[in-house]
């Protein structure tokens, strides 16, 4: 799968450089040039992606891309706010920014700044390094680093979390899942955290807490997308399957029917040897 780039840029001129520099490094690119394609409707779209769980983050979440870049000359998107919910948001923050605008408007580099972008430019200098800005800001998985790790077996740790998360002893499988998760150094370290995410996802849903349970659907996609489809003898495919299917059954309930959600959906861990 080829690495992704978001791009929030207006400017057709900028837009088609982007794309051209992306393509040529081998990365796939999406240009979103108004605010409203995000919001779903025309009317004040800040309203609709600003929200604890609102659009932009679900739809940044479903995409995770390697890198997000905003053209701060932007008049219809509330950039800086966008850029802030994206870096203090669990399921986002991880994710680059860069930004770029007028070199003599000071103010507004600064303002992205300090709204978290990890890196501000003049769109002179953006322009003229695009490609090697590209490659050294966009965040691109260790592929292989990550399936060497892989082969290797589950800790004991590990194995006593997946046996409790299987017995539905969702707060117990999230609390060793974690200790393996920090005594683990390698690639696939992550493949823990995906799990125990799960685990509290449900263990929300069990409580009724329909907003604490979406925002660790959220949150657990980041964890499970470099993983293949196999670690370490866990089906991750069936997992990340199962969890998806919970979360779009948990969405259509809706906050005020969580109570109805039919724990028959609460899968095991399958582990393939």
């Amino acid at each position: 799968m080829k690495p992704l780039l978001l791009a929030y840029v207006p400017d057709l001129y900028f837009s088609m450089r982007i794309e051209s520099a992306a393509g040529n490094l081998g990365y796939e690119i999406e240009i979103i040039e108004r605010g409203d394609q995000e919001a779903g409707r025309e009317e004040n779209p800040a309203e609709a992606l600003l929200g604890s769980q609102g659009d932009l983050i679900q739809m940044v979440s479903a995409r995770l891309p390697g890198l997000i870049i905003f053209d701060l000359s932007a008049q219809n998107i509330p950039w800086a706010q966008w850029i802030a919910r994206l870096k203090s948001a669990p399921a986002t923050r991880r994710i680059p920014i860069i930004a770029f605008g007028q070199h003599e408007d000071l103010p507004t580099l600064e303002k992205a700044r300090e709204a978290g972008a990890d890196a501000v430019f003049s769109r002179n200098i953006f322009a003229n390094r695009m490609p090697h800005l590209l490659q050294k800001h966009i965040r691109i998985p260790d592929t292989a680093a990550i399936e060497g790790a892989c082969a290797q077996p589950l800790s004991a740790l590990a194995l006593e979390g997946i046996e409790l998360f299987n017995r539905g002893e969702y707060f117990e499988a999230h609390e060793a899942l974690e200790h393996a998760w920090n005594e683990d150094e390698s690639a696939a370290k992550e493949l823990y955290r995906a799990i125990l995410q799960v685990a509290v996802a449900y263990l929300q849903i069990e409580r009724g807490n329909y907003r604490g349970a979406v925002k660790m659907f959220l949150r657990v996609r980041q964890w499970f997308a470099p993983l293949p489809d196999v670690c370490r003898g866990v089906d991750v495919a069936q997992l990340r399957a199962d969890a998806g299917e919970v979360e779009g059954v948990l969405i259509e309930l809706g906050e005020d029917r969580v109570g109805a959600f039919d724990r028959e959906l609460f899968r095991p861990v399958k582990l393939t040897a």
